[in-house]
């Protein structure tokens, strides 16, 4: 007869806005599992299923890294998770066992600086690769059916670039849309989002604009990722790397530091802020670091 286990979880939201040090809301809730060496990946995902939110990260020690950290969704291991990396090494530095300076995660995709600076925590991306609609074409994707899978049509997008699909160390298609307006209307087609999401393999969709009378960051955005069982969420640092690269790359906007808004058109808002740091050479994006707060919310124990 097996026996049954407890296991001590908690509920940090990664990216949350802060008036000060104290006060935090919005964000994107990770489920974060400390000491996680004895789990198999069987065990996580039934925990990451129990939990039920869009990821999970597991904590591990590790023999080359800082920390191992493992991923999963409610159904399946994932590289990596943007604000899931954000809201554990924002709560290994609460604890004290993460302190500020260089430190590393040890995933299943290799290893990844983290940087934590006074409580925030920023995680590296690499330098982005760039597809365009053309090299979906031997995939049997073209742009109009991304455009239809969000059911929006040409004249709703931002005239200056087109869908592109953009890779930082996991794969998005970035759609500019012209306003507001736009970006909060978007009905999407989960089934066709998915469909075009496995054929090219991608995390899932990052929708945005730049749009002044939407936000006073250089974006705010939208994400979807049926195929990782996330209809929509609020923060999406993974996602935040692969945009940063289009605005400074695709859009001009020539700064080392982007500042992204995610969250505010979801129902209900929960708004989040993402900060990407660009490493430049010569003008051109080598690598990068996106980060942000996490603050804990609740505290849970799982039975498998």
């Amino acid at each position: 007869m097996n026996e049954t286990r407890k296991i001590a979880a908690r509920i940090v939201n990664g990216f949350v806005t802060r008036k000060n040090a104290t006060q935090a809301h919005g964000g994107n809730p990770a489920g974060v599992v400390l000491d996680a060496d004895m789990l198999s990946d069987a065990d996580m995902l039934a925990i990451a299923g129990k939990i039920g939110l869009s990821e999970t990260a597991f904590v591990s020690k590790s023999a080359s890294e800082g920390f191992k950290l493992d991923f999963f969704t409610p159904n399946r291991r994932i590289a990596h998770c943007g604000h899931a990396t954000i809201a554990a090494f924002s709560y290994l530095a609460e604890l004290g066992r993460a302190r500020d300076g260089v430190t590393s995660k040890e995933t299943v995709d290799g290893p990844r600086k983290i940087i934590i600076k006074d409580g925030a925590a920023y995680m590296e991306q690499l330098a982005p690769r760039y597809e365009h609609s053309a090299d979906w074409a031997e995939r049997d994707v073209g742009e109009a059916d991304v455009l239809a899978s969000l059911g929006i049509g040409e004249n709703e997008l931002d005239v200056r670039i087109r869908p592109v699909l953009v890779n930082t160390g996991n794969s998005f298609i970035v759609v500019a849309v012209r306003d507001a307006g736009v970006l909060k209307r978007i009905a999407p087609d989960q089934a066709r989002i998915d469909a075009i999401s496995n054929k090219l393999d991608l995390i899932g969709y990052y929708v945005f604009t730049t749009d002044r009378s939407a936000t006073q960051a250089d974006a705010t955005a939208r994400m979807f990722a049926p195929r990782y069982a996330i209809d929509e969420e609020s923060a999406t640092g993974m996602a935040a790397g692969p945009l940063a690269s289009v605005l400074h790359d695709l859009l001009d906007i020539k700064k080392p530091r982007l500042v992204i808004e995610q969250g505010h058109f979801m129902t209900p808002p929960s708004p989040s802020v993402i900060t990407v740091d660009l490493d430049l050479e010569d003008g051109r994006i080598t690598g990068l670091m996106a980060g942000g707060y996490g603050s804990v919310m609740e505290e849970m124990t799982v039975t498998i």
